[in-house]
């Protein structure tokens, strides 16, 4: 395990963006893992997609690592951002924009305007 931990420390440390996810940015393989993809790919956000059900031990490893109990999981700068519905909210309230700018990540503005105002109550 500890060479897992590692890998995740390595991974995150050498990509701005990391999505922890079933399946990839191109195929999620779970609605939550599509759902947060979805929300980085409209923004246009560069980031690394790690496909957790390739791997058992990576599964396990990633949620002991952030102490959280569900997949996706999102890191930005090497910080544990959080999951689906941490990232649904934060792109809806603009958290999540001023996080992408704080850490000088590129994104559309553009996009992250659109999906605020394609759902308004």
């Amino acid at each position: 395990m500890n060479e897992v931990i590692n890998n995740i420390k390595n991974e995150i440390s050498e990509n701005d963006v990391v999505l922890y996810m079933k399946g990839t940015s191109s195929m999620p393989q779970c609605g939550f893992s599509s759902r947060v993809a979805g929300v980085l790919n409209y923004l246009e956000v560069v980031y690394k997609d790690v496909n957790v059900l390739e791997n058992e031990d990576l599964r396990e490893g990633i949620k002991s690592f952030s102490e959280w109990p569900t997949i996706p999981q999102l890191y930005i700068k090497g910080e544990f951002v959080g999951g689906c519905d941490i990232i649904t909210e934060m792109a809806m309230s603009g958290e999540l924009d001023e996080l992408l700018k704080k850490n000088k990540i590129s994104y559309s503005s553009e996009a992250a305007t659109k999906i605020r105002e394609a759902n308004k109550d």
